[in-house]
């Protein structure tokens, strides 16, 4: 970015934050942008006409003989293939080794994505003549097809995708129990809100509201990377803490550290106890999208990569010794190049 270039233009917008932070609801802020009434009686004289899509840029068209998932990673880490210092793109990536889908990693960001936010997959253009952005809410369907259809750059397996990101009963279709499936089904919500929750309002106050870590962490794989504008990494870095502050103080008046260390200590416990003595979750003889959403955590805390300089979190983790061994399994067999 040139050093003289308008602040205000080359801000990021809003969804260039991290997606481990939602963006806020359009609602709070179309209170603020009504449109003056004698401006609107004179738009809603016209016919309102809704234009297609956009194309994708031409360096996302290009052709490309595998899948390509963009998320956030340095250059160097998309060539070894490793994983993501992002638990919301590790997730997927994960997911897609577990799987055995064919893909390569492209370094993005938010801002630089067509639907806004990370990550997202690109289908190669040998499997599709539609090459749209598959998002995070169609991900886990087209991992299905793709399965089903090595010819869509998967290879084959002999383990069925099934709902709940394999975290329910697995049975062939004349073998079903509902009141089993339905059993595994809330025990699956229920430690998956664990993860959603506990664990991630932990991880959002040691990453963005830790000062140590935010300085270590967020500044040089999050902000830095993204501008070399002083004002704008300063903007950036404001919007990023008030978007966690914000995010936490939805499920509580205050934001209190040593409780969110306390539910996250409990989460891990709740999470130790469940895998056991199993090497992954359910008791599944290979991993689903459940082992993904745990690996997605204990790998970016446990990451020697990631400077953390408040390791509260850390160590807490590394006492569950079969989370460790969990995440140790995932990162020999999946990620060889780490």
């Amino acid at each position: 970015m040139p050093q003289d270039a308008d602040p205000a233009e080359s801000l990021p917008a809003k969804s260039a934050l991290p997606d481990i932070l939602p963006r806020r609801s359009q609602e709070s802020s179309s209170r603020w942008l009504t449109t003056p009434q004698p401006i609107k009686r004179i738009f809603d004289t016209f016919p309102l006409v809704t234009y297609a899509a956009n194309e994708l840029p031409q360096r996302f068209a290009s052709s490309s003989s595998k899948h390509s998932l963009y998320v956030f990673t340095t250059a160097e880490g998309a060539k070894k293939k490793t994983p993501s210092f992002n638990p919301g793109c590790l997730k997927w990536q994960a997911y897609l080794q577990f799987q055995g889908v064919d893909f390569i990693t492209i370094p993005s960001s938010n801002h630089a994505s067509p639907i806004g936010a990370l990550p997202f997959l690109l289908p190669a253009a040998s499997t599709s003549s539609n090459r749209a952005p598959v998002p995070t809410t169609r991900l886990e369907r087209w991992v299905g097809e793709a399965v089903a259809n090595p010819s869509k750059g998967a290879r084959k397996k002999s383990e069925k995708v099934t709902g709940k990101g394999s975290g329910g009963v697995e049975s062939s279709e004349g073998d079903r129990n509902p009141r089993v499936e339905n059993d595994a089904d809330r025990r699956y919500d229920v430690y998956m809100s664990l993860l959603e929750h506990r664990i991630r309002n932990a991880y959002l106050y040691e990453l963005y509201l830790c000062p140590r870590n935010f300085a270590s962490v967020v500044r040089p794989f999050y902000i830095d990377t993204c501008t070399s504008n002083p004002l704008v990494r300063l903007v950036l870095s404001r919007q990023l803490r008030n978007a966690a502050e914000s995010e936490l103080l939805k499920q509580s008046a205050t934001i209190n550290q040593d409780a969110l260390h306390r539910e996250c200590h409990k989460a891990f416990g709740a999470l130790s106890d469940l895998l056991g003595g199993d090497e992954y979750f359910f008791g599944h003889e290979e991993p689903g999208l459940f082992d993904a959403h745990v690996f997605a955590y204990t790998n970016t805390l446990l990451n020697e990569g990631l400077p953390w300089q408040d390791r509260k979190l850390q160590e807490d983790l590394r006492t569950r010794k079969n989370l460790v061994a969990h995440r140790e399994k995932i990162l020999g067999r999946y990620f060889p190049g780490r």
